[in-house]
């Protein structure tokens, strides 16, 4: 007896973890941000620039991975020509390499804004995405620290454009030289024990000050009861790095030494001047030695964004949600090109971060926009009149669809309009096309019909509004008419 043929497997829809589909509501918030953001942006002087989403992984900055494949932190693959290319792990890394390319050509100081998503290959966690946007502006060709103050004010005043008002917010500035003169003072030759002071630092919002303690010295154990090794410094150098970065503490003689270290604090003292000077108090940008930021490029002043309002999530626990952007002085990144000094300085807004922020807090409105108006199908022999009369909307630039699935159910007709959140629909029968007086059309109000659908109690009111929800016009009538509806319910139609 003959097998019978294997049934084909059918393929599976599935996504990738840390990666998300996105609907029309969440795009249409992120657009109202990044519009909000551009023109924060563009004030300052600004002007936009794009990059593609890959380069060479070589022009992506030292902060990567050197392996056979450089994969870990970055989505790489290697070309024709066996070059490795790799996806952008953020958005400074390929403006500096597009200075560079174009240099001559460029206006210096250079001024430029930039929004895109970004791609990370770690693992994915909750808030922790594979690809996520940013927007970034860069000033390159200004050592001056009053470009990375105009960031810090930038910082302040994108938030609160985006409804964070003063004292729900911090931008938080440090300078890496102050770090790098804690590094001198201590001795630290390792670059991997002073990334291990480095994280330690970082954690100090988290963990206190005791706990920073420990992950300087010989390590921490968690609630949990896991291990994390520290730097296994020694004591005195410990009360030397807690002394540079707790705010108040006193500062240890052999800080007072280093050059760098002091040249850090003098830049942080200026940038201090200049906010203050362009009215910006201590509650919106203030100088906080604990702030240390990841990227390896970063060799100024380096500035943080964070809200500090606290809120819960969808099971009822509190959430802080902490930093939302940030960006630095990265003078190296350039001149890796050029083969000489290149100051560049930036500011990084994590928009997807910051969006989820924003919805949780209530500050974005995520209600779906209204769907096209829709023009219904009731005799399928006409479908160029009713395709003329969409025509007819659109010409004054109102959104509109013709029914387009089976027109035999008037019913279905209707759900499809209220599942695309339609505002009106049109129809046209025989009755209204013949009628004596002319071409007829009716229009069905769907925003004032949902409203009816709560005044079952008030049979008067539901009486006198069931009339206003369905009312024939004459065809020539048809985009006046339909505009009133939307205007009469605020829906934005142009």
């Amino acid at each position: 007896m003959a097998e019978k043929p294997k049934k084909p497997q059918k393929l599976k829809a599935r996504l990738p973890r840390g990666l998300e589909d996105r609907g029309p509501a969440a795009i249409a918030a992120t657009r109202q941000m990044v519009e909000k953001i551009r023109e924060v942006y563009e004030r300052y002087g600004f002007e936009p620039v794009e990059t593609p989403a890959m380069e060479f992984t070589d022009a992506l900055g030292k902060f990567l991975p050197d392996q056979d494949r450089p994969n870990e932190g970055v989505f790489s693959f290697q070309d024709d020509d066996e070059q490795w290319i790799s996806l952008r792990y953020d958005l400074t890394a390929p403006l500096a390499r597009y200075v560079a390319e174009n240099f001559d050509h460029l206006p210096k100081p250079y001024r430029s804004y930039r929004a895109g998503y970004v791609y990370r290959n770690e693992k994915p966690g909750p808030g922790r995405f594979r690809q996520f946007m940013q927007f970034d502006a860069d000033t390159v060709g200004s050592a001056s620290p009053a470009a990375d103050a105009e960031m810090c004010m930038m910082a302040a005043d994108t938030m609160e454009e985006l409804g964070i008002k003063r004292g729900q917010y911090v931008v938080k500035v440090n300078n890496r030289k102050v770090l790098d003169g804690v590094r001198d003072a201590i001795g630290i030759a390792d670059d991997g024990q002073w990334l291990t002071v480095m994280r330690a630092i970082d954690k100090l919002d988290r963990l206190g000050i005791s706990g920073v303690q420990q992950l300087l010295g010989e390590g921490r154990k968690d609630e949990s009861g896991d291990f994390t090794k520290g730097a296994s410094l020694k004591p005195d150098d410990i009360a030397l790095v807690i002394g540079a970065i707790e705010p108040g503490a006193e500062v240890d003689a052999r800080l007072r030494d280093s050059k760098i270290g002091q040249e850090g604090r003098a830049e942080l003292e200026e940038i201090g001047r200049l906010v203050a000077a362009s009215g910006y108090g201590a509650d919106q940008i203030r100088i906080d030695p604990s702030v240390v930021r990841g990227l390896e490029y970063y060799t100024g002043p380096v500035f943080e964004t964070e809200l500090l309002l606290d809120t819960k999530d969808e099971k009822g626990r509190p959430v802080r949600f902490g930093s939302v952007g940030g960006g630095g002085r990265y003078d190296g990144l350039v001149s890796r090109f050029r083969g000489e000094p290149v100051p560049a300085t930036g500011f990084s807004i994590g928009v997807s971060r910051l969006q989820a922020a924003l919805t949780m807090l209530g500050k974005l409105d995520t209600t779906p926009e209204f769907g096209p108006v829709v023009v219904t199908v009731f005799d399928r022999d006409r479908v160029a009149d009713y395709q003329k009369m969409v025509a007819a909307l659109r010409n004054a630039k109102i959104r509109a669809e013709l029914y387009l699935g089976n027109p035999k159910n008037m019913g279905n007709q209707l759900k499809y309009a209220d599942r695309r959140n339609s505002p009106c629909v049109i129809i046209q029968g025989s009755d209204e096309k013949d009628d004596p007086a002319g071409p007829q059309v009716l229009l069905k109000d769907l925003i004032l019909g949902a409203e009816l659908a709560k005044l079952e109690k008030d049979r008067d009111e539901y009486l006198q509004k069931q009339g206003e929800a369905q009312i024939k016009v004459p065809q020539a009538a048809l985009v006046d008419e339909v505009r009133k509806i939307l205007d009469k319910h605020g829906v934005r139609w142009h």
